[in-house]
């Protein structure tokens, strides 16, 4: 007997929403993107995810398909117990009562994530942490984030704000972050400070901004400056996630975002780093992200399935 039952996923970004319909043994059927353009406020914003949902699921119908959950991902800080985008500078959402408004629109059960949380699930379930039951999720991009899986369940915490593992303080006297504080892991390591660090050492004679990718490339190639900035960028990120190990006591550490795009270049010194920093703790399996962008679409189409009790299907796939 065939299963015609399918979700519809949404990972909402500030540029660009991935969109897709998913099989409940997580096979994407549909996929598509479509812009988010943010700058027309949230109210067109969450016009467009409703749209967006609701024509996917038609063409699910259209295609013989039945759609039994909506699974909706963004930034941000997310109640998701009740289905509310609290705050999210990306998108503009101020208590955008998002899971609401899709089950009115849609007449489905929908399920509302956080996306880096979303994007760990989809990872430890699906991805790089497959298999591995303690997983932590590591996002480096522009900031940093995290989320803690265990058993396929990621911690939400008692607010919604689990897994900020960007706002460690790793550096007591390093950079101000933008939350005000200074020394946070974010503020050293994500891919922005990198570029920020790189940019200030060099001095205003130098080229116009330098990446963290180029970074991680002019270290490789010998450049002392690069090699001196990726050199405190990893010091950073090792001690960072040795607390979280710490914290945590993961089997496997997956590193996602931009930043994990440096492939060795960045795994094969963080795991050195690492080593020397463990004691008692047993050392994680450290490893790079497998589903790339494609993850938050995925997660917030487990977060669907899981919404109507439907998890018998990621670790066959």
């Amino acid at each position: 007997m065939t299963d015609d039952r399918v979700v519809v996923a949404l990972d909402v970004g500030g540029t660009g929403m991935k969109c897709a319909v998913v099989r409940p043994d997580g096979v994407v059927v549909r996929a598509e993107r479509h812009p988010t353009d943010a700058a027309r406020g949230p109210a067109a914003v969450v016009g467009t995810i409703l749209d967006v949902a609701e024509g996917l699921a038609d063409k699910a119908r259209a295609d013989g398909l039945t759609p039994i959950a909506v699974g909706i991902a963004v930034p941000g800080v997310v109640d998701e117990a009740r289905g509310v985008a609290v705050w999210s500078a990306n998108v503009g959402f101020r208590d955008v009562p998002v899971r609401d408004l899709a089950v009115a629109r849609l007449g489905l059960p929908t399920a509302l994530g956080h996306d880096v949380r979303v994007g760990g699930l989809a990872e430890a379930r699906l991805g790089a942490g497959r298999g591995s039951g303690h997983v932590l999720f590591v996002a480096i991009g522009t900031g940093i984030a995290s989320a803690h899986v265990v058993d396929g369940t990621a911690a939400v915490g008692a607010h919604g704000a689990a897994g900020e593992i960007g706002h460690i303080l790793v550096r007591p006297d390093g950079p101000r972050c933008g939350c005000g504080r200074r020394g946070c892991l974010e503020a050293i390591a994500s891919a922005a400070a990198i570029g920020r660090r790189y940019a200030e050492l060099a001095g205003p004679s130098a080229d116009a901004a330098v990446t963290a990718a180029e970074v991680a490339e002019r270290a490789a190639t010998g450049e002392p400056l690069a090699g001196q900035v990726w050199q405190e960028a990893i010091d950073a990120l090792a001690d960072g996630l040795a607390s979280g190990q710490a914290l945590f006591d993961v089997a496997t550490i997956v590193l996602g975002g931009g930043l994990a795009q440096a492939g060795d270049g960045l795994l094969t010194p963080l795991r050195a780093a690492m080593r020397e920093r463990m004691t008692f703790h047993r050392e994680p399996h450290l490893v790079a992200a497998a589903l790339g962008d494609e993850a938050g679409c995925l997660g917030a189409a487990l977060l669907a399935l899981d919404a109507v009790g439907v998890r018998d299907h990621q670790e066959k796939r």
